[in-house]
């Protein structure tokens, strides 16, 4: 038991310092052991870290300032289903791409009367991003936004604190691997393996994070809401709204032109051939009729 625990020391000793966002891990993994009371001598290589550090952490000042940029827009625009098309294309044009797109359908008013409406959340680069505002703007009837919102979130301290813990977790996983190099015995062996894994674990999470905040910061998000153009600019007189008056006009004017045409098709599709089957017939047998009546009249008359 005494002899592992220097062992055990050091493995603490990797854990603590990996663990520790901004500290320094103890690189050395060299071991003293004596009989007598067991002693562990664990010094790092001064000359050989600290300049590495101190050279990563002079960097990380001169790292560039990661921003994410985001808007969403509400755009008043002729047709939503040919307006998603065309900021596809937008996108594609300047080295972005769409997220996600949805069209469907909308009530208008009580009447139940439905109109096409879209949403579109697109990527596009950084340095793109006011540029395809602008030429979002102009899609609408009215050349610019309904509403507009643009947000920014600098994540340059967030991003210099993720590259100190994975130098720092890096630094562990090869002081761990030397010492699972060095280690004789099973249990050793699997107990570093152990904090190995742990630590791999870690140094993905850390890499993920910061790919995201790369990433996100490259190609900033814009979400857009498509309106159809539908009397986006009412008349209002004292109250009364013309405009409202002339669409229940037109309504009605459609519902009976409808149901005229309807009439018309029935008619000629189920009244038209009936007609033909039972008209013709029956007027042969009116006009024989009559023949037998006009001829049947003298005769009774004489």
């Amino acid at each position: 038991m005494i002899k592992r625990l220097p062992f055990l020391m050091i493995l603490a000793a990797l854990l603590l310092s990996a663990c520790a966002p901004a500290a320094i891990p103890a690189p050395g993994a060299d071991q003293a052991e004596s009989r007598g009371g067991g002693s562990t001598g664990f010094a790092p290589p001064a000359a050989t870290a600290a300049p590495e550090l101190g050279a990563r952490a002079s960097d990380a000042t001169t790292t560039e300032r990661l921003v994410i940029k985001n808007a969403t827009l509400s755009l008043v625009v002729k047709d939503s289903a040919a307006s998603v098309n065309s900021i596809s294309t937008l996108a594609d044009g300047l080295g972005g791409f769409v997220v996600s797109s949805n069209v469907y359908q909308t009530s208008t008013d009580a009447a139940g009367n439905k109109i096409m409406r879209a949403q579109i959340v697109i990527r596009v680069p950084a340095d793109k991003f006011l540029p395809a505002i602008e030429q979002l703007e102009g899609m609408t009837v009215t050349g610019k936004a309904d509403s507009k919102n643009i947000t920014g979130e600098d994540v340059t301290a967030q991003y210099t604190d993720l590259e100190s813990q994975l130098r720092n977790l890096e630094a562990a996983e090869q002081q761990l691997q030397r010492i699972m190099d060095s280690a004789t015995k099973t249990e050793d062996v699997l107990a570093v393996y152990n904090q190995l894994v742990s630590i791999r674990g870690q140094i993905e999470q850390v890499k993920g994070q910061m790919q995201y905040y790369r990433e996100a910061a490259a190609l900033s998000l814009i979400s857009i809401d498509l309106i159809p153009d539908v009397l986006s600019q009412p008349i209002e007189i004292g109250g009364w709204k013309p405009q409202g008056i002339a669409k229940q006009a037109i309504e009605a004017l459609v519902v009976v032109l409808q149901f005229l045409g309807s009439l018309a098709i029935y008619g000629v599709l189920f009244c038209l051939p009936l007609g033909l089957l039972f008209g013709i017939p029956g007027y042969f047998l009116v006009r024989f009729g009559l023949r037998r009546f006009r001829k049947a009249k003298p005769a009774a008359s004489a």
